[in-house]
Formats: C-alpha cells, sequence, structure tokens
C-alpha cells in the first residue's frame, strides 16, 4: 500500500547547514555583542536536531539568564543569512524531491526555529514543494507532537518520516510513522524500517517499503 504522506526532516537529511550557521553566528554575535568568541564547526554540528532551549543552555550558558535571550537573536540573523547565502544541500535532494511532488504529498517537520523552514525553502526555489512545514518556533511543539499535528491536520493514516537521528526515530514511532533513516547525517538509529545511504536510493526504498506494506502503529 503507498505511503499517503513523505514528511522530511531537514538538517543532516535534506541539508548541512553547519558552516554557513557557524558563519552567520559569528558575525551575529560580533555586531549585537562585541563577542569574538563563537561557537565552532564541531560545537555547531553537536546541536543539529536539538530545541531553542536545549541549544541556549549548551552553546549559550556563559551568557547567563540571557542565554536564550542571546540564542533568538542571532538565529533571527542566522535565518536571514540562510536565505541569502544557502547551505550545502546533498547530492541529488531538489532533483529527486521535485521529481516525487507530482505524485506524492510532501511536508516537512523540524525542530528549528520560525523563519529556518522558510529559509532553506527559498534559497533553494523549493517552496511550491511542500503541502505544509511545521518546526517548533512556529507551534512551540516538539517533533512527535508537530508530526501528530501534521497527520491529524490533514487526514494522514500511512506516513513515513525520513529523518537521520535517533530521536527522529523516536518521533517517528510515538508517532506512528514509518522511519527512513539518512545514514549520511548527524546521527544513529537503532532499528528504522530502510536506511538511505544517498538521496537518490529514496524512490526504490520507498517501493521496497510500499510493497512490503511496512506500517509503524502509534505507540
Amino acid at each position: 500500500m503507498k505511503f499517503d504522506a513523505l514528511i522530511f526532516d531537514i538538517d543532516g537529511t535534506l541539508w548541512d547547514s553547519c558552516e554557513a550557521v557557524r558563519q552567520s553566528w559569528q558575525l551575529s554575535l560580533r555586531k549585537h555583542y562585541g563577542c569574538f568568541a563563537s561557537p565552532d564547526l564541531a560545537q555547531v554540528r553537536s546541536i543539529m536536531g536539538m530545541g531553542p532551549d536545549e541549544i541556549a543552555r549548551t552553546l549559550f550558558s556563559r551568557f547567563g539568564t540571557h542565554a536564550r535571550e542571546v540564542f533568538d537573536t542571532i538565529s533571527e540573523d542566522e535565518c536571514a543569512y540562510l536565505a541569502a547565502h544557502g547551505a550545502d544541500v546533498y547530492p541529488g535532494v531538489p532533483e529527486r524531491l521535485r521529481a516525487l511532488a507530482p505524485a506524492r504529498r510532501l511536508f516537512l517537520v523540524s525542530n528549528c526555529q520560525r523563519g529556518y523552514i522558510e529559509a532553506f525553502l527559498a534559497s533553494n526555489a523549493m517552496e511550491d514543494l511542500f503541502e505544509d512545514c511545521l518546526s517548533t518556533g512556529r507551534t512551540g511543539l516538539g517533533k512527535t507532537d508537530n508530526l501528530k499535528k501534521l497527520m491529524r491536520e490533514h487526514a494522514l493514516s500511512r506516513a513515513v518520516f525520513i529523518g537521520d537521528t535517533g530521536s527522529d526515530e523516536r518521533a517517528a514511532r510515538e508517532a506512528g510513522c514509518a522511519f527512513i533513516h539518512a545514514t549520511y547525517g548527524f546521527g544513529q538509529a537503532e532499528s528504522p524500517d530502510a536506511v538511505l545511504r544517498s538521496f537518490a536510493e529514496l524512490p526504490a526504498i520507498l517501493e521496497r517499503l510500499e510493497k512490503e506494506d511496512v506500517t509503524c502503529p502509534i505507540r
């Protein structure tokens, strides 16, 4: 049976924005706070997939009670920077998504801040490919609840979530989605329904899972 929706994570699944984010944060911290000690590339990579509060605690605790305020400020600049400059989209992503879109319902769910998804779409001219996009910044919800919200609002009963981390896998299971693990991303998975080693493999993997009638009951 065919999946009625393909839901994608962004970071580590569709693009790697770490270097662009590092550059943006460096500029923003200097501009707003006169701070020349900004997170390095390894630190930026370490927080991919985290929500805003966790990122603020992890990387900006030196600002004390202002950590979240600082993160919100540089995050706003980050979205403008990414919209203007883009980031490293994984090979084959734009082409495969455009090929899938006419016959598939495509969605995005991310833990990112408000404006980040829009920056991703704008910098890659993909605004017309996705039916809906939910983020923590937009809804105030984590990934599991955003998946559930998306499925409820669009009457989805058999969706697959494509992501790169263990937290993506857990969110998929808790929301009742099948899960495909993008192994080229930032994290590990325990028991995905399939592994995606390059984005070009996605159509064949979907065909196999649908032939096997893979489902994931809500926990």
